[in-house]
């Protein structure tokens, strides 16, 4: 392959029926709400086994719902993984709330009962799990923990959609789950979200803050809600890409597996490790470097890459990295993580060879 040739970090891709669904949505005028907008939800909450499912106009917007849902507001302190995207920390800031990061496992990337119960505290009002790249966290210890506690596990499988764990789906184990339906992620609406949960109660309530607090009475707010809806037309693309949700598994599963043949056993690059009960749907495929082989540094890497047309993404940042706007105990593994995570391109229409150029060019750069 040509070193000219770009191989972008993400690329959608249309599978069947988006562009006939999106057609009917505009010839039918309804355009904000609709019959999309319910298919998908039913869809969506019968592909997961959940009773219900909310759709939103993205994934922030889905936590930030589950957040008002269980009445997080001011001193309020919610437990986030110090290696993640920051979504779920940075909606807690919008509601007054208290980010707690927590350390994550070095294997696996994600947070642990253990990580979080040093983070536990009487002001401690939920606990957000984020199942990072596609993996799943630990979730045997953290309902455990969480439940012995009396608190609220909302799951942020925003990246982990399909991805199960003992056989149930990322995003539906814990009181709440909430999605991503960005560009990149495994299904698509171009941007949008859900949120799951079996509670008839917090369904309601979600409801009610989705659509500006209004109920059964139009323009009478019954609480002080937001306008977190999904549009129909996006709804129709997310109905298209949900009936081919098989084949986007399997060709997710299948560029994981050829990034292993190609990388497993490579000194100074490692992988991120699955646990047994975990069966993952990629989102990404992110590689750690070890500063023995690559002492030139992880972002030079990334810019050796880029002049060989492969464009790839950095390890999340840190709250530690993150003065600014963040307050953090000290999170050595978090750190190590993300000062050396490369996530390489990661999408389901990516070639065997594709994939065979960026680990060669991968395991050239070392030194």
């Amino acid at each position: 392959m040509s070193s000219n040739c770009l191989i972008p970090w993400a690329k959608p891709q249309f599978w069947g029926d988006e562009q006939r669904y999106v057609s009917d949505a505009l010839s039918s005028t309804w355009i904000s709400g609709g019959p999309y907008v319910d298919r998908l939800e039913a869809a969506f909450g019968a592909y997961a086994d959940r009773e219900h499912a909310v759709a939103t106009s993205n994934g922030t917007t889905a936590l930030h719902l589950a957040y008002l849902a269980l009445g997080i507001g001011a001193g309020d302190e919610i437990i986030v993984p110090g290696f993640a995207f920051m979504a779920a920390a940075n909606t807690a800031l919008h509601v007054g709330a208290v980010p707690v990061f927590a350390d994550v496992d070095r294997a696996s990337w994600c947070v642990t009962s253990a990580d979080i119960e040093r983070q536990l505290s009487p002001r401690t009002r939920a606990i957000v799990p984020v199942h990072t790249y596609g993996n799943v966290c630990a979730m045997d210890g953290i309902m455990e923990l969480a439940e012995k506690r009396g608190i609220p596990i909302i799951e942020d499988a925003a990246e982990a959609f399909g991805s199960r764990y003992r056989g149930r789906m990322a995003g539906a184990i814990g009181l709440i789950g909430t999605f991503s339906m960005h560009a990149t992620k495994t299904i698509t609406t171009g941007e949008g979200g859900m949120v799951l949960t079996g509670d008839d109660a917090l369904h309601q309530k979600m409801l009610l803050y989705r659509s500006h607090g209004m109920g059964r009475t139009r323009y009478w707010h019954d609480v002080a809600g937001h306008n977190f809806r999904l549009t129909n037309m996006q709804a129709a693309i997310g109905c298209a890409q949900l009936e081919q949700i098989d084949l986007i598994i399997a060709k997710r599963r299948r560029m994981l597996a050829a990034y292993r043949k190609c990388l497993i056993g490579i000194p100074g690059i490692v992988m991120q490790q699955f646990a047994p009960e975990v069966d993952p749907v990629p989102w990404v495929v992110a590689v750690k470097l070890e500063p023995q082989a690559y002492p030139q540094g992880r972002d030079a890497v990334m810019g050796e890459l880029e002049q060989a047309g492969i464009e790839t993404r950095p390890g999340f940042y840190t709250p530690t990295r993150m003065t600014h706007l963040y307050s953090a105990d000290t999170l050595p593994n978090a750190d190590n993580v993300s000062d050396w995570v490369v996530a390489l391109p990661s999408f389901p229409t990516l070639l065997d060879e594709q994939i065979e150029f960026i680990c060669l060019q991968l395991k050239r750069l070392r030194r």
